[in-house]
């Protein structure tokens, strides 16, 4: 994001149009900030499919509009059984002996809402005004001026320009982790696992591999993201076509009701999961980054949409605040400030949590009652963030408290 002048004539630019940068833009809007989409294709998109959206994600969208909140709504999907309702995943072995048993209810009294990600991206669309995006733009370069504005000659290149092409988190990293991702239609997976395993949140775990499963789509989807692990990533995309013996091979080891999940994808591609390295800043001048441009992170605790969305109501709060050009870049340190300890713990977090997953983690070695303690725990930080508290923090760094 890069932003120029006062409040009265202040020009914002937001480059990428994904959950980030609608939710700020709505955000802005709010404020009554001119703001201008640029988005690299020719219309708004997702790629993937199901999304999980946390208790602290819900609240910073209703902090940024309510009306974003009312759209997530109108798209989710939780678990279905009743005495299911507050759990977020249902933690079961995946191999061996007890393979297809549950060893852990993960509770979250807060509830986690899947989404597919483009339904939720529709939403978001219907409350940015016409005229506000551009599609087909690019960021070739940036300049800041010495009058404090920015000029974008318009894959984003933000990331490079703040931080320097060289350094290494300017561009993401492969996670060494991967994932074949499926969506099955849910009459055809309550008919194949049963209706307890299709309508209600999964993760099946075993070694090298973990596979897990939540219904979206309003309960007529099986969305299914099964795991795999390998040391390095040769091929120049980071999705390429598979078929499900691919599937079979990286879950050879695993019993029931995985294999019948497997037999139930079809037309399933590879995804490469990358990451950001710890960035040192995400502020240069009048230009800042924020979600997957900031903090990369791999999907193992699910929070990855959730924390870009946070930086949007934080950031968005902050701007709202801006009354003259200096206050530009106070508004951006002290995002920076506010966010960039917990957005970078999430990527260390969520990668330990991959490992862990896949019984790969030395602490708990496999150990069903370990995994379980730890998962306990793994996300209550998450969840129960005072977005109000970081916003109150923001103001004070800014001098606006």
């Amino acid at each position: 994001m890069a932003a120029t002048g006062s409040k009265q004539d202040l020009d914002v630019a937001v480059v990428g149009g994904g959950f980030a940068g609608l939710c700020l833009a709505i955000g802005l809007i709010k404020h009554n900030i001119p703001v201008t989409v640029y988005e690299s294709a020719h219309h708004f998109g997702e790629i993937g499919a199901g999304v999980s959206l946390g208790s602290s994600a819900q609240r910073a969208m209703i902090g940024i509009d309510p009306r974003i909140a009312q759209g997530f709504e109108n798209v989710a999907t939780y678990n279905d059984w009743d005495s299911m309702k507050d759990v977020y995943f249902t933690f079961r072995f995946g191999e061996g002996q007890d393979a297809g048993k549950d060893f852990a209810h993960l509770r979250h009294e807060g509830r986690s809402g899947g989404v597919h990600r483009a339904h939720f991206l529709d939403e978001l669309i219907k409350l940015v005004p016409e005229g506000v995006a551009k599609f087909g733009k690019r960021v070739v370069d940036v300049q800041q001026l010495a009058d404090g504005k920015v000029n974008l000659s318009i894959h984003s290149k933000i990331g490079e320009y703040i931080l320097g092409k060289d350094d290494p988190a300017a561009q993401a990293v492969f996670s060494g982790k991967y994932c074949h991702r499926g969506l099955i239609p849910m009459d055809k997976a309550i008919e194949a696992i049963g209706e307890e395993r299709a309508v209600n949140s999964q993760f099946y775990l075993g070694h090298n591999s973990h596979m897990l499963s939540l219904p979206i789509s309003k309960g007529k989807i099986f969305n299914v993201v099964a795991f795999s692990s390998c040391d390095t990533w040769d091929q120049e995309k980071w999705v390429v076509p598979s078929e499900v013996k691919d599937i079979h091979e990286d879950f050879k080891h695993f019993g029931e009701p995985v294999q019948t999940i497997i037999n139930m994808m079809e037309h399933t591609d590879i995804w490469a999961l990358f990451n950001h390295l710890p960035a040192r800043t995400y502020v240069k001048g009048n230009v800042t980054i924020i979600g997957d441009a900031a903090h990369a992170t791999t999907p193992h605790q699910g929070s990855g949409a959730g924390m870009a969305i946070e930086d949007s109501y934080v950031l968005s709060e902050l701007m709202g605040r801006v009354q003259e050009p200096r206050d530009i870049q106070k508004a951006f340190e002290a995002y920076e400030e506010t966010r960039k300890g917990r957005t970078l713990n999430l990527v260390e977090t969520s990668r330990q949590a991959g490992m862990i997953w896949e019984m790969q983690d030395p602490g708990t070695a496999g150990d069903a009652k370990k995994i379980a303690a730890n998962a306990a725990e793994r996300w209550k930080w998450i969840w129960d963030e005072d977005l109000e508290s970081e916003i109150k923090r923001g103001l004070a760094v800014m001098g606006k408290a």
